[in-house]
């Protein structure tokens, strides 16, 4: 996804937060399909917390370096990547097979969980770019900053934040990154708007994620269990 110019980047931006207000999710919708956003957000944290910590315990989805291959992220990209930050891999496609990145570019990791694609962003753009991954869930992001020590990458940093709220400036990135995070958003809507937010005019949105091909019922959207498994 690029954006375009100036102007065509405003009015688009414009849409989108009309969008937002006519479609999205918004607080009293949640409530009225009783959704508790807090609740569905904890799960979510606590499901993850987990793989973090136990990463080897077995999920009803892929993890780790099996999950990589299966993926095909090439071994090159995966060379100097800490185990640590392998094994909590979580994702569910593969960003970069959209394009690579750029040498010296600016890149935002949006639920960047245990930072593998982070670092691999890092170890793409060089030391002239930056890669911002942010998470809610603070036992990855733990495990994210010790990878990106351990591995000697100083271009890269890692804050707390939710898809819908960004901890980035307008305009900052040239690339938005994302794998297997928004499918878990309820407010989809939001999210893309905040992506499209810190993307410089032309800049890129490269996402890896699920797509469900029928419409989900109001009632299993209700269902925390469904939405984290």
């Amino acid at each position: 996804m690029e954006g375009g110019g100036h102007a065509g980047r405003d009015r688009l931006l414009r849409t989108m937060k009309a969008t937002r207000r006519d479609i999205g999710m918004s607080d009293q919708v949640r409530e009225g399909q009783g959704l508790d956003v807090d609740t569905l957000r904890l799960a979510i944290q606590e499901e993850y917390a987990e793989v973090a910590s136990n990463p080897t315990r077995g999920f009803h989805f892929h993890t780790g370096r099996p999950l990589a291959g299966i993926l095909e992220y090439p071994d090159d990209w995966l060379e100097g990547i800490p185990e640590s930050s392998i094994e909590s891999f979580a994702g569910t496609g593969n960003p970069f097979s959209v394009g690579v990145l750029e040498p010296g570019g600016r890149v935002v990791d949006v639920g960047c969980g245990a930072g593998i694609d982070s670092l691999i962003a890092a170890k793409m753009v060089g030391p002239e770019g930056r890669v911002v991954g942010v998470d809610m869930t603070p036992l990855m992001l733990d495990k994210a900053r010790g990878a990106a020590r351990e591995a000697g990458l100083d271009n890269v940093e890692f804050r707390r934040g939710y898809a819908e709220e960004l901890p980035v400036p307008d305009g900052w990135a040239d690339v938005v990154i994302s794998n297997g995070v928004l499918n878990l958003m309820p407010d989809k809507p939001a999210a893309l708007s905040e992506m499209f937010r810190v993307l410089k005019p032309g800049g890129r949105l490269q996402i890896g994620d699920i797509l469900v091909r029928k419409a989900v019922p109001e009632s299993a959207k209700r269902k925390i269990d469904l939405w984290t498994g």
